[in-house]
C-alpha cells in the first residue's frame, strides 16, 4: 500500500522535443526541479501520473506531486497557481496547482 503524502494535484504540459523538451517518455516516479514564480530557489517534485504510468513529450497529464521540504512551501502555494518543471537549466514543461492535496501547506492566515 502506498504510504505518500501527496502535497497536490496538477496538470503538467511536457514540453515537445522541437520546442527544447525531452526526447524520451518518463514514467511515474519522474522527480525534476520544480520552480514556483514566487521564488528563483528550485525544488524536486515527484511525479505520480493519474491514468497512466508514462508520458510522452508534448503530451498534457494529470498528476499528484509530493516536493521537497514542504514546510517551506506554508502558505505560498494555491490552486490556480502556474510552475515550471526542469532538469538542470532545461525547461521540461510547465505545470498549473490543481488542488491542494497536504492539509498542512494551507496556512491559517
Amino acid at each position: 500500500m502506498n504510504q505518500t503524502q501527496y502535497d497536490f494535484l496538477a496538470e503538467l504540459k511536457f514540453r515537445a522535443s522541437e520546442e527544447g523538451g525531452r526526447t524520451t517518455e518518463v514514467h511515474n516516479g519522474y522527480r525534476p526541479g520544480i520552480r514556483f514564480p514566487f521564488d528563483e530557489m528550485q525544488t524536486s517534485g515527484h511525479q505520480e501520473y493519474i491514468a497512466q504510468v508514462s508520458v510522452s513529450p508534448g503530451e498534457t497529464v494529470l498528476a499528484k506531486i509530493t516536493i521537497m521540504s514542504p514546510a517551506y512551501f506554508v502558505g505560498k502555494l494555491q490552486a490556480g497557481m502556474s510552475f515550471d518543471f526542469l532538469e538542470g537549466s532545461t525547461l521540461i514543461g510547465t505545470g498549473r496547482i490543481e488542488e491542494i492535496l497536504n492539509p498542512s501547506l494551507i496556512s491559517d492566515h
